[in-house]
């Protein structure tokens, strides 16, 4: 019983380790994928694929604001890159500069700031709103995910 113990012990922070791995990439992608969502409901309407709704423009702003807010940086945490063997979209070079990828991100977080209020105007200020934030995820998947 005790050598169990012992050996249940000594592998718990291997286990917590793997669990922090798996949270982390699954927090990633599932945070990529509500990114995706508000911004094709916004690139829809901008386009003129999808009839445009100031309530459905204003929230996926409001979406993406609160989206922006959350510390992204923080989940790309070491066991969690291509070159430890994991399957992400992220390149390694997230690790190598991480100083300018959070500097990246926070081009998101000013982008996003006050979307919600200016698409609100009409489908005419979707438009310019798509753009800045598409500029501000562009600048960050250049050169820190694959194509």
């Amino acid at each position: 019983m005790k050598l169990f113990l012992v050996a249940a012990i000594a592998a718990f922070p291997v286990l917590a380790h793997a669990d922090a791995v798996e949270d982390a990439l699954e927090a990633r992608q599932g945070f990529m994928k509500m990114l995706s969502i508000n911004m094709g409901t916004l690139a829809g309407m901008a386009k003129g694929d999808i009839a445009y709704d100031a309530a459905a423009a204003t929230q996926a702003c409001t979406n993406l604001e609160a989206l922006s807010q959350y510390g992204l940086p923080a989940l790309f945490i070491d066991g969690t890159s291509t070159d430890d063997g994991v399957e992400t979209e992220a390149l390694p070079a997230i690790w190598a500069n991480s100083e300018d990828f959070a500097t990246k991100f926070a081009g998101l977080q000013e982008a996003a700031t006050g979307a919600g209020a200016a698409v609100g105007g009409g489908q005419e200020a979707v438009g310019p709103v798509v753009q800045k934030l598409g500029e501000a995820c562009k600048a960050c998947h250049d050169d820190y995910r694959k194509d």
